[in-house]
């Protein structure tokens, strides 16, 4: 009479295991990779900054504040090809994106 082989479960524990570590692994690793790029943005900005190509960052964020009437402001990006950045702004719930020229901080345009 054949007998049937059925798996330890320490076996299939191990596995479960094994797969969960590497669920883990992936989720852990692509904050990692946008960390990295943030961080080559935030660089790119500054190197602007220090070569005089663009304003500093608090001066362009003083006037979008005083342009966009008491939003909250939640973040921005810098895009250096153009040297234009993007403030992100929260008013009465909706998000207002802001594009400022870095070079002379003039709002170059805004959207809801």
């Amino acid at each position: 009479m054949p007998v049937a082989y059925a798996m330890p479960m320490m076996m299939k524990r191990k596995k479960l295991t094994a797969a969960i570590a590497a669920v883990l692994a992936l989720a852990v690793g692509i904050p990692a990779a946008d960390a990295g790029n943030r961080r080559d943005e935030q660089d790119a900005a500054r190197r602007a900054m220090l070569d005089g190509q663009v304003m500093p960052f608090a001066m362009i964020k003083r006037r979008v504040d005083a342009a966009v009437g008491g939003a909250t402001y939640v973040g921005s990006e810098f895009n250096p090809g153009s040297n234009h950045y993007r403030l992100k702004y929260v008013k009465d719930g909706k998000v207002m994106w802001v594009d400022a020229d870095g070079r002379t901080g003039d709002i170059i345009g805004m959207a809801r």
